[in-house]
């Protein structure tokens, strides 16, 4: 039997004022992503042929973000803020007119997996029509409890300021995740008319209005880190945690050394080869990929996708960068490359065996194969209003102390004296050469030293 079109409602409405932020809280990040495109992930791995996402008013970026993930997906405002039911129920249009499935997740759980939501999807293909996710906690405290009967059936999650005494004893939890059989989801959401003490309608509601009306709940269970929920910085920080320690044992396994593994940040989409290295105080942002054999040393900033550029960082086979490097988007490294300390790439290729052992800035051009860039280069590529793009032949020499004003392209094989101003292009195999003729004054150094010290005895 094919299985029933998945719509999949995200609930990304909450402002979450305790973040003490101007960014809504599904905006924060973990490994590099928004909490809420942790969760678009796991929704689209999970087969959702619709997605809708619920925002709240003026929350444009919200929107901008999941479409940024999803580009079909469907999105709509939380106009009352009325709790979790109403912001279902903010998705009206989309469950009017879907004929399947449906399941509701939270927005800021970024370690919900496409496995729980593909058991919660298949739990509704007996007789079942709703399915809560549920977990066992080691410390129950604030979280609403799910009462199960002896058939296996939920029949309430209660909220822990709701709980009697005996089912505060229940450790088994409710994480905020629901599935519908879509049929009957629209009914069933309706009818959640009672407020809580807040003032808000409860999703979770729709347990007990089901089984007044016929309708079996079930659960399934996943883990308490899975179903973790970011509501302050502080729980941020230990998704943070949790998120790079998985990660790293991940790396380790697939055979990445990590001198001080804890020292060590990656992202959400890092991509390491085979016996690299990476020393203390590395971090690695969005959007890289590291060769086998690379050494990453210490102190290294590796950055590739960002807000303004959907460019990576891709480093080759063999290289060798840092300490204290930093690779910005678009930084094309090729193998047997050497990128310094205190060299900074963005948007330019280094190709195979070139170098830039020192204190440079490669930006907005091409380093040709086995070239070398002096101590103290500068591709000066900005102009105030527009970039420009510098070329640098293979085998080059770029001698220390140069800046290469773009555009501008250095022939292959070409040598550029130390401390020139290079304005024009240098043919292949040429000399260039650009600074002011030395002048010495025999004997002035002397002269001066002495006027001083006889102006200083004058003073006193």
């Amino acid at each position: 039997m094919s299985e029933r079109p998945l719509l999949i409602v995200v609930l990304a409405a909450g402002k979450g004022t305790r973040m003490k932020s101007a960014l809504p809280k599904v905006l924060h990040q973990v490994g590099g992503r928004s909490l809420l495109g942790h969760v678009l992930a796991a929704a689209t791995a999970a087969g959702g042929s619709r997605v809708a996402v619920v925002v709240g008013p003026g929350m444009d970026n919200v929107g901008a973000e999941a479409r940024a993930q999803v580009p079909d997906v469907e999105t709509f405002v939380q106009v009352s803020q009325l709790g979790t039911g109403d912001a279902a129920l903010a998705a009206r249009a989309a469950i009017e007119s879907h004929d399947g499935d449906a399941l509701v997740v939270l927005g800021d759980s970024p370690f919900l997996t496409s496995e729980t939501l593909i058991r919660t999807r298949h739990s509704l293909q007996g007789d079942a029509g709703i399915a809560v996710v549920g977990f066992e906690a080691a410390d129950p405290t604030g979280y609403g409890r799910l009462l199960v009967d002896g058939n296996g059936s939920v029949t309430a999650v209660r909220e822990e300021r709701e709980a009697s005494a005996e089912e505060r004893k229940v450790r088994l939890c409710n994480s905020g995740v629901i599935g519908f059989r879509g049929e009957r989801m629209l009914e069933i959401l309706s009818a959640i008319t009672d407020q809580n003490a807040k003032g808000e309608y409860y999703l979770t509601d729709a347990i007990e209005i089901g089984r007044a009306k016929g309708v079996r709940s079930v659960y399934v269970t996943g883990s308490a880190e899975e179903t973790l929920g970011i509501n302050d910085r502080a729980q941020l920080a230990a998704a943070e945690r949790i998120f790079q320690d998985r990660a790293r044992a991940k790396l380790m396994a697939e055979g990445v050394t990590m001198i001080a593994p804890e020292t060590v940040f990656v992202s959400h989409d890092t991509r390491i080869g085979q016996d690299v290295v990476i020393e203390p105080f590395v971090v690695i942002g969005p959007g890289v990929t590291i060769g086998d054999n690379v050494q990453i040393r210490a102190f290294t900033h590796l950055t590739g996708t960002d807000a303004k550029s959907k460019k990576g960082v891709a480093i080759g086979a063999r290289a060798e960068i840092g300490p204290y490097a930093r690779l910005r988007p678009g930084a094309s490294i090729g193998e047997d490359v050497h990128v310094g300390n205190f060299v900074e790439v963005k948007n330019a290729s280094l190709e195979n065996g070139a170098k830039a052992n020192h204190l440079a800035y490669i930006g907005d051009g091409r380093v040709g194969e086995k070239a070398n860039i002096g101590a103290g280069t500068i591709f000066c590529n900005y102009d105030g209003f527009n970039k420009h793009h510098t070329d640098v032949g293979a085998g080059a020499f770029v001698g220390s102390n140069t800046s290469l004003v773009a555009p501008v392209k250095i022939g292959d094989g070409a040598y550029v004296g130390s401390g020139s101003v290079i304005t024009r292009d240098v043919a292949p195999d040429a000399l260039a050469v650009e600074r002011s003729k030395q002048e010495e004054k025999p004997g002035w150094a002397a002269k001066y030293r002495q006027l001083m010290a006889r102006r200083k005895k004058s003073r006193n």
